[in-house]
């Protein structure tokens, strides 16, 4: 079945090349500029260089240069060319590349953080400005868009309304590790209310043990771990950010009371002494020690837990229940990581799309899941891990975080993003009422709320 549906992209190639060669004498390829229809492959026959922009993140690079290398040998005349730049200069390589029409297909991280209406002048993320000029291609009709689920769609590659991209999977950071064993040891259950949570961490240390550790030494791990929280406790992550703008909602609102408090509880009751010391992954390898009993962090962490060195305890992962309704503690939180995007311009356009029809092949996409770990986007995949154990009943609850949407306005000042509110508490910052800090973050918001005005 595999080999038969390489050979359906060999023939469809075949006749992408053949429809291109015309009857131009010179041979040359038809490559319309911007504001045009996109360009096509040379003339019939033409050797093709289809280039490739990727950000280096092992498994995945490796993954993706041996599916190229297999995309050549299924299709004589195409050279994949796979350029690898750090995940930090993946924007301004991208933008430098497409302005000088040098790149095909384009590793896109999830649409994040758009700018809104009601946000006024604020600058737009560089993904909103490649669509704003035209330099990324309308992907809408293409039949492969329909194999990844629709949730990943709208939320990481849909743009007022149209689809540019196709995401290859999720990174949640909304929930927390449990050590099942030292439960069990303890005799208190997998908490499903905050409430729970507090009585069950009064247990565990109770009984000699710790209740969380973190990465406090690095400060937004710290943060990071009540991202949960914040999404049980206002689930419209969307909507918040929006009602914080347009003052329908404030830092210091009677609403989010539980949101300060809470925080506080988190920073300076349950995470364990000498948290301010741990790097991110210090914390998780502190963790695998036994002897605490939730890591609250991203599930990216699962490799350290599962690797040498790692947890030889029972092991899951569940939402943060930051809520007193258990029904509100369902939803994981997180954001979206790699995609594909085919840039407009590109000489090579049929060959790209190809190429990302290729890998987007349910069979074909499941062995990258498999390969890298991904939390898969596709509805047919599994990731076949412990961690994929885990995640599965969650993953129909996925819900993008707040920081994927909240744009900092220009002139807030250091306080104006509350859902950081757990780094700001004594041992890692300066607050100890939570009150007070309630007040002072809403007055640096507002600083620069006055000024959209």
């Amino acid at each position: 079945m595999r080999r038969m549906k390489w050979l359906a992209l060999v023939a469809a190639l075949a006749l992408v090349f053949a429809a291109c060669g015309g009857d131009d004498d010179t041979g040359g390829s038809d490559t319309t500029g911007a504001g045009g229809e996109p360009g096509t492959t040379a003339a019939a026959g033409e050797p093709v260089t289809l280039r490739v922009l990727i950000h280096s993140q092992e498994p995945m690079t490796t993954w993706v240069q041996d599916f190229s290398t297999q995309f050549e040998s299924d299709n004589p005349g195409v050279t994949v060319d796979v350029a690898v730049v750090g995940a930090g200069d993946l924007a301004t390589v991208t933008q430098t590349r497409l302005s000088a029409n040098d790149v095909d297909v384009i590793d896109m991280f999830g649409f994040a953080n758009p700018v809104q209406d009601y946000m006024g002048g604020a600058t737009p993320p560089a993904w909103q400005t490649l669509i704003d000029a035209g330099l990324l291609l309308d992907i809408t009709d293409e039949p492969w868009v329909a194999n990844y689920d629709t949730a990943s769609i709208e939320q990481a590659g849909t743009f007022n309304g149209r689809v540019y991209s196709v995401n290859l999977g999720r990174t949640v950071y909304g929930g927390m590790f449990v050590n099942n064993d030292l439960l069990a040891s303890v005799g208190v259950e997998v908490p499903t209310t905050w409430s729970e949570l507090v009585s069950v961490c009064d247990a565990v240390k109770a009984a000699g043990n710790q209740c969380m550790t973190n990465g406090g030494q690095d400060g937004w791990p710290v943060f990071v771990g009540t991202y949960g929280m914040l999404g049980a406790l206002f689930p419209d992550q969307a909507g918040l950010v929006e009602a914080l703008y347009t003052g329908e909602m404030t830092w210091d609102d009677p609403a989010m009371a539980d949101w300060w408090d809470r925080t506080k509880v988190y920073a300076q009751d349950m995470l364990e002494p000498g948290t301010t010391g741990l790097a991110h992954d210090a914390a998780t390898f502190r963790y695998a020690a036994g002897d605490v009993a939730f890591l609250p962090t991203g599930a990216w962490q699962a490799p350290n837990l599962e690797g040498d060195g790692g947890a030889t305890f029972d092991w899951t992962y569940v939402p943060f229940p930051g809520s007193d309704d258990a029904a509100d503690n369902q939803n994981l939180f997180g954001k979206y990581d790699q995609g594909w995007a085919i840039a407009a311009n590109s000489p090579n356009v049929e060959v790209a799309k190809a190429y990302v029809a290729a890998f987007s092949d349910p069979d074909t996409y499941q062995e990258f899941v498999t390969t890298t770990g991904f939390i898969p986007t596709q509805a047919t995949a599994t990731l076949d891990t412990k961690l994929g154990q885990a995640l599965a009943p969650y993953l129909e609850n996925f819900q993008v975080g707040f920081e994927q949407y909240w744009v900092q306005p220009a002139g807030a000042g250091q306080w104006a993003n509350g859902s950081q509110a757990a780094s700001w508490f004594v041992p890692f910052n300066e607050w100890d009422d939570a009150a007070a800090l309630a007040t002072q973050a809403q007055a640096d918001l507002q600083a620069a709320l006055d000024e959209l005005q």
